[in-house]
């Protein structure tokens, strides 16, 4: 199963690799319209995640908002595919950084960020041109599609490690020892026993607390890094100044975790208003913490 796996996932990516730029806009494009304009999937919950983050907005910017994001999820799909093929020669022509000025300098650090733009082909982009990466990531349940992501994903110098595995806090330590940067996703939900009470945009939800935890034992910095697509089809990358955390008392480990945790997701919030088009909003970010 993953033999076959691999070969259809290198196949896919060749094919991709041959067809023009433009091809990832179209199709995405295509399964925007699809999913918005003829199936209709999920809007309620799209509305009223934006509901909650943007009281207010008319259901027509909220209609154009949802397109944009599911575009930008789409072309995830067939951009994955040109991770194998990403160059400095290529990534000279097709995208823009923003802020490396606030990358810190010969040694290890966390990163902070966020479904929003470029995903896998960003993180391939940052390992090969700026800094390596060791993202930690889930692992898919089904073998064959497990395989078939991370055979492409893997295809770059980002190295991934698995969320829920047995020595991942050993794997994280290392990468820093090693001067990598270690990427954390943090804009889902995420309930107990690996999900701390927070608050993200004024609600209250589940976040995940490994970040702060890693940030305070380690006092690496966290740097938040977004991306996103520009209507010339450039990947803009940016790098935002680290996040404050030398301030928190430490007497209580769990409340010192949560108000860290509540700076992160303070972080993705400034990142989000900033392009919210761009941002997941088919995921059910604010379900009830228990």
């Amino acid at each position: 199963m993953r033999k076959l796996a691999r070969l259809v996932s290198s196949t896919y990516a060749f094919i991709v690799h041959l067809l023009p730029w433009w091809f990832n806009t179209l199709f995405a494009k295509f399964i925007a319209w699809l999913w918005v304009d003829v199936l209709n999937l999920r809007r309620k919950v799209v509305y009223s995640n934006m509901d909650i983050a943007f009281p207010g907005t008319a259901d027509e910017t909220k209609k154009q908002w949802m397109k944009k994001s599911i575009y930008v999820l789409a072309r995830g799909i067939v951009d994955l595919a040109r991770v194998p093929y990403v160059s400095e020669k290529w990534i000279n022509e097709n995208v823009i950084f923003h802020g490396l000025e606030n990358l810190p300098k010969d040694q290890g650090f966390f990163i902070l960020t966020l479904h929003l733009g470029g995903g896998d082909l960003g993180a391939a982009i940052m390992s090969e041109k700026i800094v390596p990466l060791s993202l930690i990531s889930k692992r898919f349940s089904n073998p064959f599609a497990d395989e078939f992501w991370f055979s492409l994903r893997t295809k770059s110098k980002t190295e991934f490690i698995d969320a829920h595995g047995k020595n991942n806090a050993f794997e994280i330590l290392k990468a820093l020892r090693l001067k990598r940067a270690i990427v954390f996703v943090l804009d889902q939900f995420m309930g107990k026993p690996y999900g701390i009470e927070t608050e993200f945009f004024g609600k209250k939800t589940g976040t995940a607390y490994g970040l702060a935890l890693f940030a305070l034992k380690t006092k690496a910095p966290v740097l938040p890094l977004y991306s996103y697509w520009d209507e010339a089809n450039k990947l803009h990358i940016g790098i935002d100044p680290a996040v404050k955390i030398d301030d928190v008392p430490t007497d209580d480990k769990l409340e010192a975790q949560r108000i860290i945790t509540n700076r992160f997701n303070a972080a993705l919030e400034s990142i989000i208003k900033r392009w919210p088009a761009q941002w997941m909003w088919v995921h059910r970010r604010w379900k009830d913490f228990e």
